[in-house]
């Protein structure tokens, strides 16, 4: 049993090769990476190479795009954002995004063929299920929704939307052409704007969906989208704020799907508040995402100077629930953690990586580019200079591009092989992929050369192995003479040898802002 890895990839500009991108630019101007782009020896590489498990294939369901092909004309400029569109201002549940295909007739074949040769490298394919809102003109000829609204009731059961009687949508003054755009009576925004003025702000291009207050019609519309992608082969769902959709939704539904398709359908919860984390794990979710948890914490200790003995208290607070958190340092919403506004270089995101990766048995997810050390720092044309790979525009990726070229720069090779590295030593290791965790800071508070402020120091145990990991979130070269209290070899049930005993010192070192790894073997009791 091996750590789950999950790979964040968004198609549109994983395979884009071209090198002079234009800010703003159209698919013509910028091209687009295709599903024929992930190829066989590319997912080979990433089984291989980062011991990757799964994949998140993001922006694949078909969006609210300037883009127009035969019987999917483009969606009204003024309501998608950037030429591209965001991946989740859905259009069409039922579709793929005709952009990503070689021939957009053959779309859905197409990515079929993708979802085959995922399975046959021996992953598994995750993609979006967005269960809030959908884009401003959802069209659908496959359980559409609105069709039978009573538009003059603000909420009710038997709606898809909710609505804002009497008053006509009025976008922000911001976009061009506003006012061509028509919809009476305006649809409340999928950000939960109740209002008819959504700002540049809010998620103008997206409308909320109605739950009711109890089983609806929609909850059944929702329950077959799932259904029509998992019978395509679709092994899980990144389900997007969920904290926006009641908890008994995904209570109804989850188990439900998971009769049907079997245990091993994964959902997985994007959720920001932590006091909601154990409701919405009770409603089935397989997996939860810690960002307003671990993630942080790393973050304010690697950027704002924070205590590393937060992530102490970060675990107590999480307890069961820690084996079903994801853990992450990047993904999509996220800023690059080698873009100028978090490390400024991946290196100085290593001591954060190896706690992110080998703290718990949670799964751990990397957004593609991160393993090169992507910056993020370009000015796509909606998005701006902001850390981020946009999910607006049509945009080719630097350190991607690179890699698939074989050109990689030097740095990029190094952070690359620091990713190899680090993955390996965990695939190829029990105790770091399932092992029992004892965090050791609180008995080395006065041991000579930790600081409880800028190191953090754990064990990971399975009988016959035992490795000690450091953490050192400072600019100094760390020298520590660790503890191991008599409670570890308790609690991990770990018997005392010459070699490791609550007796002596273990001399461990970890380079600046890096982290490393000891290892014992040890006899099982």
């Amino acid at each position: 049993m091996g750590k789950r890895i999950i790979y964040q990839v968004l198609p549109r500009y994983f395979g884009n090769r071209n090198d002079s991108c234009i800010p703003g630019g159209t698919l013509l101007e910028n091209g687009c990476g295709k599903f024929s782009d992930i190829t066989g020896a590319v997912l080979k590489r990433l089984s291989d190479d980062l011991k990757v498990t799964d994949i998140w294939f993001t922006g694949i369901l078909d969006h609210a795009t300037t883009v127009s092909c035969p019987g999917k004309p483009s969606s009204s400029f003024p309501v998608v954002k950037g030429r591209a569109g965001s991946p989740y201002a859905i259009r069409d549940y039922y579709d793929v995004a005709p952009y990503l295909a070689d021939n957009p007739e053959e779309r859905m074949a197409e990515f079929e063929q993708l979802i085959k040769r995922t399975h046959d490298a021996g992953l598994r394919a995750i993609i979006d299920f967005v269960p809030n809102h959908v884009a401003r003109e959802y069209r659908s000829g496959i359980n559409p929704f609105g069709k039978d609204d009573d538009t003059s009731l603000a909420r009710d059961d038997g709606n898809d939307f909710l609505y804002i009687p009497g008053e006509r949508l009025r976008l922000p003054e911001e976009i061009p052409h506003r006012e061509e755009y028509r919809e009476y009576p305006a649809k409340v925004t999928g950000n939960d704007c109740f209002s008819a003025c959504p700002s540049i702000n809010d998620w103008y291009d997206t409308v909320k969906l109605n739950y009711g207050t109890s089983r609806t019609d929609t909850w059944d519309k929702m329950a077959d989208i799932i259904r029509f992608w998992a019978g395509k082969g679709i092994d899980g769902f990144r389900c997007d704020m969920v904290e926006m959709v009641p908890s008994d939704f995904f209570s109804w539904m989850i188990p439900a799907m998971k009769k049907e398709f079997g245990e091993k359908l994964c959902f997985i919860a994007e959720v920001y508040d932590m006091s909601r984390y154990r409701e919405y794990s009770r409603a089935g979710f397989d997996l939860l995402y810690d960002k307003s948890g671990l993630y942080d914490k790393l973050r304010s200790i690697t950027v704002s100077g924070a205590s590393a003995s937060g992530i102490t208290g970060n675990w107590q607070f999480l307890g069961e629930l820690q084996p079903k958190m994801l853990n992450f340092l990047e993904n999509h919403d996220e800023q690059r953690v080698a873009s100028d506004f978090f490390c400024g270089c991946a290196q100085k995101s290593f001591a954060a990586l190896h706690v992110s990766l080998m703290f718990n048995t949670a799964p751990f997810m990397i957004y593609s580019g991160q393993e090169y050390g992507e910056k993020g720092m370009d000015a796509e044309g909606f998005s701006s200079v902001d850390g981020r790979s946009t999910i607006y525009d049509f945009w080719s990726i630097g350190t991607i591009r690179r890699a698939l070229e074989g050109s990689s720069s030097e740095e990029e090779k190094a952070v690359l092989a620091k990713y190899k590295s680090l993955l390996s030593a965990v695939a190829g290791s029990p105790a770091l992929s399932h092992g029992l965790t004892f965090d050791l800071c609180y008995a080395n508070h006065g041991s000579a050369g930790f600081d409880p402020d800028r190191h953090f120091v754990f064990l990971r145990h399975v009988p016959g192995e035992t490795k000690l990991i450091a953490a050192n979130f400072s600019d100094i070269r760390a020298d520590m003479r660790l503890k191991i209290p008599s409670h570890a070899f308790e609690y991990l049930s770990i018997p005392e040898t010459g070699e490791l005993n609550s007796g002596t010192e273990v001399r461990v070192e970890a380079g600046p802002w890096d982290g490393s790894v000891t290892t014992f073997g040890t006899p099982s009791k």
